[in-house]
């Protein structure tokens, strides 16, 4: 991470730390953001980020019944409420029984919720503020769904409009944390407008191009499909049938069609990058680096959206998150509009080699 973190006591400081080793376990990509963050912003994203893991790695696991999972979900977000007197150690409690013998990363964080939450409730009024109302409308939002499909035993998303309405509780709201977060000072009344108004399109794009490449792993894994119903019927596909090899010729054309949906939020997205402020230890590098992958992904995606219904999967190599990385920190003179174009076109690493 840049920069010390928070100055602490010796407790304190090793609670803080712990939970930035923790984002390291659980998403690779998403601590890289963290890592170009600078403090404070690296730890108030880092706390407000594992906050919202906690209830996916609960609305995920397959091995908790819908009632129970809506139940601990709901009992999480009253934890989460100031002015109720739930603690997160019933929380805790609740979900105890449905962890795994073999803990995941995941299922590390949730057993050590009530770390993370003290953590948290030690940060400044002001950033609490302006994480808790979006992280405690995710959970709110994951419970619905997850009610909403109690009898299939695992989500099966219809419609378009349903895939937004999720996509917008998965990430649109972590859109609106971080915009909460960067606008708390002295800003623009235009400027903060732009920034509301399209912080939710970043966090959708960045959902959307998740739901096209995991098609496999979410159906094996967790018993979801995303890929909506109606657009599978047009491909004469049951919705419990999406990773059958016998469709996969038909259900790429869904893949490609959910990643084609996702790449019309690029100027959106692109837009809020370029209007986001640096302050408080934010960077563009930081939120710069899932969009540009985001864009690498989508390219594979819509030239092997086969790939997505297999375990081989979709995702950019190891060179290429290495030279986006490279050439983000490194301040590079490419705009963001230039960097997109030519990921768009093809792996980044290339283009460097090109270059050369």
């Amino acid at each position: 991470m840049s920069g010390d973190v928070l100055d602490r006591p010796p407790g304190e400081e090793a609670d803080l730390v712990w939970c930035h080793e923790a984002v390291q376990g659980v998403s690779r990509t998403f601590a890289l953001t963290v890592d170009v963050l600078d403090e404070p912003m690296s730890s108030y994203i880092c706390l407000g980020y594992l906050l919202c893991r906690i209830a996916d790695t609960v609305e995920d696991a397959d091995n908790i019944p819908p009632a129970e999972q809506a139940r601990i979900l709901r009992l999480y977000d009253a934890a989460l409420d100031s002015d109720d007197d739930t603690d997160v150690t019933e929380f805790v409690a609740e979900v105890e029984p449905y962890v795994p013998e073999e803990r995941t990363a995941d299922w590390d964080v949730v057993v050590n919720a009530p770390r993370v939450v003290q953590t948290f409730e030690r940060l400044p009024l002001d950033a609490r503020e302006a994480i808790t109302p979006p992280a405690r409308e995710m959970v709110q939002g994951m419970a619905m769904f997850v009610e909403r499909y109690a009898d299939t035993g695992g989500l099966r998303i219809q419609s378009r409009e349903e895939l937004e309405e999720y996509c917008y509780y998965a990430a649109g709201t972590v859109g609106n944390l971080i915009t909460n977060l960067v606008t708390r000072g002295d800003i623009d009344g235009e400027r903060r407008k732009k920034l509301y108004d399209t912080a939710e399109e970043f966090g959708l794009l960045l959902q959307l191009v998740n739901i096209a490449k995991d098609v496999h792993s979410d159906f094996e894994d967790e018993n979801n499909v995303y890929l909506p119903a109606e657009w599978l019927a047009e491909e004469d596909i049951p919705q419990d049938e999406v990773v059958d090899p016998k469709h996969h010729p038909r259900a790429a054309n869904v893949v490609a069609r959910t990643a084609t949906h996702a790449r019309s939020f690029l100027d959106d997205a692109q837009t809020y990058l370029e209007t986001v402020p640096t302050t408080d230890g934010n960077t563009l590098e930081a939120w710069g680096i899932p969009y540009l992958l985001a864009v690498g992904t989508l390219r594979e995606l819509l030239a092997h959206p086969e790939d997505a219904l297999s375990e081989r999967g979709v995702k950019v190599s190891r060179q290429e998150v290495f030279a986006v990385v490279s050439t983000m920190t490194e301040g590079s003179r490419h705009s963001l509009a230039d960097l997109r174009e030519s990921i768009q076109q093809q792996p980044y690493h290339r283009v460097q080699t090109q270059a050369d």
